[in-house]
């Protein structure tokens, strides 16, 4: 089976943006993506997650760090690589991003393989973490696949993307985590009592650095197709 690519976001939205404002200008920035080619060629699919602004449901331990974490789906690896370089998208998307982000995308932009661990339903809600392994210690997949409690048996599709290639600054993760709920309210229920951290299977949880990683539980707020 060919490996499935793509590149992740772990955004932070322009502090001119109110919170409640940034999910409707980040649509209107990806409306630009229809004037790219390249862009329309090489993004199979967009998963614009916004992070949950109510916090009552929110599990102990998420970030509002960030705002919002971006899932593209590329047709290859070498997409990733080719769309920085792409004309139509640095003369017409990468102007408009310093309205809508902190910084500009490359900035905070990871490439990453996909392993999909539950193969179920993509709902609109997913908790989605960003994993920093502790030194000289790996990420397994199959530590967290071999979880059979809760909360990871009630999520309803949970994906393991391992990173590749250039971290940019502030960005060295190396394993991102998508696991996707039926709701918040199902969030809540699952992930009650203790911080996010100590929900991790003890195999993962002991080559974690939980300082260093980021949990964030978002919804989302634009998707392709």
């Amino acid at each position: 089976m060919d490996e499935r690519w793509k590149m992740i976001y772990l955004a932070r939205r322009n502090p001119a943006l109110a919170p409640e404002d940034f999910p409707q200008a980040w649509r209107e920035h990806s409306a630009l993506g229809r004037e790219c080619r390249n862009v329309q060629d090489k993004v199979l699919g967009v998963r614009q997650c916004s992070r949950v602004l109510d916090r009552p449901g929110v599990p102990s331990g998420a970030s509002t760090d960030y705002d919002g974490v971006n899932l593209l789906s590329l047709r290859d690896r070498e997409a990733a690589d080719d769309i920085w370089n792409d004309e139509e998208t640095l003369r017409i998307m990468r102007p408009d991003e310093p309205r809508v982000f902190s910084t500009y995308v490359r900035d905070f932009t990871l490439v990453a393989s996909e392993q999909v661990l539950v193969d179920g339903t993509e709902t609109g809600v997913c908790l989605v973490l960003f994993l920093r392994a502790l030194p000289g210690r790996r990420l397994r997949a199959r530590d967290l696949a071999g979880s059979t409690a809760a909360p990871w048996s009630a999520a309803t599709r949970l994906v393991w993307n391992e990173v590749g290639g250039e971290r940019p600054p502030g960005y060295e993760y190396d394993e991102i985590v998508e696991a996707w709920y039926e709701s918040v309210d199902a969030v809540a229920a699952a992930f009650a009592g203790p911080p996010v951290w100590q929900w991790l299977p003890s195999a993962l949880a002991d080559a974690v650095d939980t300082a260093g990683s980021v949990c964030m539980l978002t919804r989302i707020t634009h998707r392709r197709p």
